[in-house]
């Protein structure tokens, strides 16, 4: 357990997968009581989720409707984070996500697009819609393509699901990488992306190796986080696959049965003093 030789000041946690599996509408179990202990413990910790599907108010209600006691201020998310971004650059976006966020970006200046934003669409994704985000893309050449996460898929109802990160493979393919011209690639806003990590960190005030990530996406949740100078513990619920624990290059700092498991870990430990560090 060498990833608990080092101190502990800040847990970092994915929502879907790990709080409650997607489609299902059910806490996982030991979950509710994980967050309570950490709470009891005064540990802090924040929630970082791709989940572009819904509002952080519509995610809010659902943990609270599952026994959470969770606060909106406490979970980061993609979609206000590309917002800001868009907003700060003056982008014009083109939309490709979910009907439920789509108002999230209301502000924004929408004609003449000079960006496409990519989100878990669903049914959204259409013929139609990627080849406008195709025209987008290749009648600009100082067009961006913005995605909010780059998961390949995610678990629901039980099943594996499609997520946002094939979508944009295919825009970057077919928009972005031009014979005779210099390969752009997608703008991450989201796991893996070492700046949405830091956004929570800073939170938190705290450093990354003072942090553990616990998620159940191999690549976005422990290898971001790793990339990010954090540790990463994989859970063995949501999206958990067992190849996922023979990876060739990614490997967590531990895996363990659930959420529940990986908490009782780290209080078992003896708790470091909390560091104080200047604003």
């Amino acid at each position: 357990m060498a990833w608990l030789r080092k101190p502990i000041r800040g847990i970092l946690m994915d929502i879907t997968g790990v709080l409650y599996e997607s489609g299902e509408r059910k806490a996982i179990e030991g979950s509710i009581d994980a967050l309570r202990m950490l709470r009891t413990a005064d540990i802090p910790f924040r929630f970082i989720t791709n989940e572009t599907q819904k509002t952080k108010e519509q995610l809010d209600s659902v943990l609270h409707r599952l026994g959470f006691d969770i606060y909106e201020r406490e979970m980061f998310m993609c979609v206000p984070a590309a917002k800001k971004f868009i907003h700060d650059l003056n982008y014009r976006p083109f939309l490709l996500v979910h009907p439920n966020v789509e108002a999230e970006f209301a502000e924004c200046n929408q004609n003449e697009p000079n960006c496409v934003v990519v989100g878990d669409a669903a049914s959204n994704f259409s013929y139609e819609n990627m080849n406008r985000a195709f025209h987008v893309l290749v009648d600009n050449d100082d067009s961006v393509l913005i995605t909010l996460g780059k998961g390949k898929y995610y678990k629901e109802d039980g099943k594996m699901t499609m997520d946002v990160g094939p979508f944009t493979a295919a825009l970057e393919a077919s928009a972005l990488q031009r014979p005779y011209a210099t390969d752009r690639h997608a703008i991450v806003i989201g796991k893996p992306g070492e700046e949405f990590f830091r956004l929570a960190l800073e939170d938190m005030k705290l450093r990354p190796e003072d942090v553990v990530m616990i998620g159940d996406d191999l690549v976005c949740d422990v290898g971001g986080a790793q990339s990010a100078g954090m540790r990463g513990v994989l859970v063995r619920t949501g999206k958990f696959r067992p190849e996922d624990e023979n990876h060739p290059t990614i490997k967590p700092d531990a895996i363990v049965k659930n959420l529940l498991e990986a908490i009782e870990r780290v209080l078992s430990t003896e708790r470091p003093a909390k560091e104080v560090r200047p604003e």
